[in-house]
C-alpha cells in the first residue's frame, strides 16, 4: 500500500511538473514534491513560506515502521545565481514503529540544488534527533537524513 501511495504521488508530481511550470527555467521554486531516500524511503514535500524560509514534511517508511517529520528550514545562498543553497533548522517527528510510538525533536543541516533548465530539485541533509518513546527508541539518534529528488512546482 505504501509503495502504491508513493507511486501515485510521484506520478502526480511528474504530471503537474510537465504542465506550464514557471519554476522550470529558474533557480528558485515555491514547492517541491518527491522522494527522500536514506536507510528507508519516504515522501518529501517542501514549500517556501518566505524567500529564505521553508517547511518540509517527510513521511519515512521502512521495515521498522513509519516516521512523520516536520522541519522549519532557513536557507542561504551558496552560489551567486541562487541555484545552490544551504539550510538549517529545527523540527519534530512522530514515529510509529512495530508497536512502539515515539515523539521527538529534530534538527536539520543540508544543501539544496534547483536545476535552472528543468523542474528538478536535489537535496542532501542530516537530521539528528532526540526521541522519547517506549522501548529502545529513547535518546539521541544521528541516523536520519536523506537524499531528496523532487519535482518543483
Amino acid at each position: 500500500m505504501k509503495k502504491l501511495f508513493l507511486a501515485i504521488l510521484l506520478s502526480s508530481a511528474f504530471y503537474v511538473a510537465q504542465a506550464q511550470n514557471e519554476t522550470a527555467n529558474s533557480p528558485e521554486y515555491k514547492t517541491a514534491i518527491g522522494a527522500k531516500l536514506w536507510t528507508g524511503g519516504g515522501v518529501s514535500i517542501k514549500t517556501f513560506i518566505k524567500d529564505n524560509n521553508a517547511l518540509e514534511f517527510i513521511g519515512f517508511f521502512d521495515r521498522y515502521g513509519t516516521r512523520i517529520t516536520g522541519l522549519y528550514e532557513i536557507h542561504g545562498n551558496l552560489s551567486s545565481e541562487g541555484a545552490l543553497k544551504w539550510y538549517v533548522g529545527p523540527g519534530a517527528h512522530v514515529g510509529l514503529y512495530k508497536g512502539i510510538t515515539a515523539v521527538g525533536i529534530d534538527g536539520v543541516v543540508g544543501i539544496d540544488y534547483k536545476f535552472t533548465n528543468m523542474p528538478l530539485n536535489l537535496a542532501l541533509d542530516w537530521q539528528p534527533s532526540f526521541e522519547l518513546g517506549s522501548g529502545t527508541r529513547n535518546g539521541f539518534n544521528a541516523n536520519w537524513g536523506g537524499f531528496a529528488i523532487r519535482f518543483t512546482l
